[in-house]
C-alpha cells in the first residue's frame, strides 16, 4: 500500500494531511503548497498560459496538466480535490469557467464564458446530515479533441462529449454526446449531426 493509499484509509491521519495543505473550511490550498510544492507536482506545457486572476485550487495528491499553448482565463476556478483534471493543447478555458475533477478535457477545444464543469455531487440521503458534510460521489466528465461549448452551459459528473462536437449556450448536458453532434437545451437534446455520405450537418428529426 502507498503512502497515498494510506493517508485516505486512516481518517485520523487524513484529517491531519488535509489541515496542513488546506485551511479550514476552505477549497484552496495554503500558500506555502501553493509555492513550494504544486509548481513541482503539477505541470504545463510550453506556451500554457494561466491567467493571473485565475483560482487555481489544485492540490499534490491529485493531478494537473495544462497542456501545450493552451489557457485558462482570467476568473476560472480550477479545482483537482477530488480528482484529476488534465487538459490537452491549443484549449481554451474561457472566463468565469468552473472545472471541478475528475475531467479530462482534450486537444483544440473552446470553452466560452462561465461554463460549469463538476465531476463532483454531494450526498443527500441522509436527512438528519447536511449535504455538505455527507459522502461524496464521483465520476469523471470527458471532453474529446475538437469541442466547441457555448457560454453558460453545464456538463454534469460523468458526462462524455464527442469528438468536434457543439454544446449550444445554456444547456445542462446530463447525457453523453456523441461525435459530430450539435445538442441544445435543458435537458441537452440532439439536434444536428454530421452525415459523412451527404458530407452535411443534418437536424435530427425528433
Amino acid at each position: 500500500m502507498g503512502l497515498q493509499e494510506k493517508i485516505k484509509s486512516n481518517p485520523a491521519l487524513k484529517k491531519l494531511v488535509l489541515w496542513f495543505l488546506i485551511p479550514k473550511n476552505q477549497a484552496r490550498p495554503r500558500l506555502w503548497v501553493k509555492w513550494f510544492i504544486n509548481p513541482f507536482k503539477h505541470k504545463k506545457g510550453k506556451g500554457a498560459t494561466v491567467c493571473r486572476k485565475t483560482r487555481m485550487d489544485v492540490l499534490p495528491f491529485n493531478n494537473f496538466y495544462l497542456g501545450e499553448n493552451s489557457t485558462i482565463e482570467d476568473f476560472a476556478t480550477v479545482n483537482n480535490g477530488v480528482g484529476d483534471v488534465i487538459i490537452g493543447n491549443r484549449t481554451r478555458i474561457g472566463i468565469g469557467n468552473v472545472v471541478i475533477g475528475p475531467v479530462k478535457i482534450g486537444s483544440d477545444v473552446m470553452f466560452a464564458q462561465n461554463i460549469v464543469l463538476s465531476g463532483l455531487n454531494h450526498g443527500y440521503e441522509d436527512i438528519n446530515t447536511p449535504p455538505s458534510i455527507q459522502p461524496v460521489s464521483v465520476k469523471q466528465i470527458t471532453i474529446e479533441d475538437d469541442v466547441w461549448i457555448g457560454a453558460n452551459a453545464v456538463i454534469t459528473a460523468g458526462v462524455t462529449v464527442g469528438k468536434h462536437s457543439v454544446v449550444a449556450a445554456g444547456s445542462v448536458v446530463t447525457k453523453d454526446v456523441p461525435p459530430f453532434s450539435i445538442v441544445g437545451g435543458n435537458p441537452a437534446k440532439l439536434i444536428k449531426q454530421y452525415n459523412p455520405e451527404t458530407k452535411n450537418w443534418e437536424r435530427v428529426k425528433l
